[in-house]
């Protein structure tokens, strides 16, 4: 189909994002501080720096956005979405591991959201299902195979989580 007089293709932005489990299956998100999203949790990650790899980029958005430090594994794959301006951000996911001293489980490790976050938690399936999600997560994690575990049906006391807010 022939494209509209006037029409620009839209200028692809290079991203990434973070795909992290804890040892309880549970799935590390943030809270967006900015638009695109603002408001909605997301899986950590931004834009690629001209001078960095997607792997030192998702890195580097991590330790900004959560304070930790992760190891980058495989890509699990690629969302399109529309951006501003006539833009169109390229994302790039890879399954990261929180990068702890030994014996140390990844859900102790010093959460503290920053940066582009105003608040970042771990969260079972079952409390991903009551959260306002960016557009296309649910959807991109379950074709990937990513969702977090079930968790049990109520959180106890011990094992519910306030989001640590930034």
């Amino acid at each position: 189909m022939p494209r509209p007089k006037g029409a620009h293709e839209p200028v692809p932005v290079p991203c990434v994002g973070a795909v992290i489990h804890d040892e309880r299956g549970r799935v590390l998100l943030v809270r967006r501080a900015h638009e695109p999203g603002a408001g909605l949790w997301s899986v950590p990650g931004g834009r690629i720096e001209a001078s960095e790899s997607a792997m030192q980029a998702v890195a580097r958005e991590v330790r900004e956005e959560t304070g930790l430090t992760v190891s980058v594994g495989q890509r699990l794959g690629q969302v399109l979405r529309p951006g501003p301006e006539n833009t169109l951000f390229v994302i790039e996911d890879f399954a990261c591991q929180v990068s702890t001293d030994p014996g140390m489980p990844a859900s102790a490790a010093a959460l503290s959201a920053g940066d582009d976050a105003t608040a970042a938690a771990w969260f079972t399936r079952r409390q991903l299902r009551q959260l306002p999600l960016v557009s296309g997560l649910w959807q991109a994690l379950d074709d990937w195979e990513v969702l977090p575990e079930e968790g049990p049906q109520q959180e106890s006391k011990e094992g519910s989580q306030q989001p640590e807010e930034g």
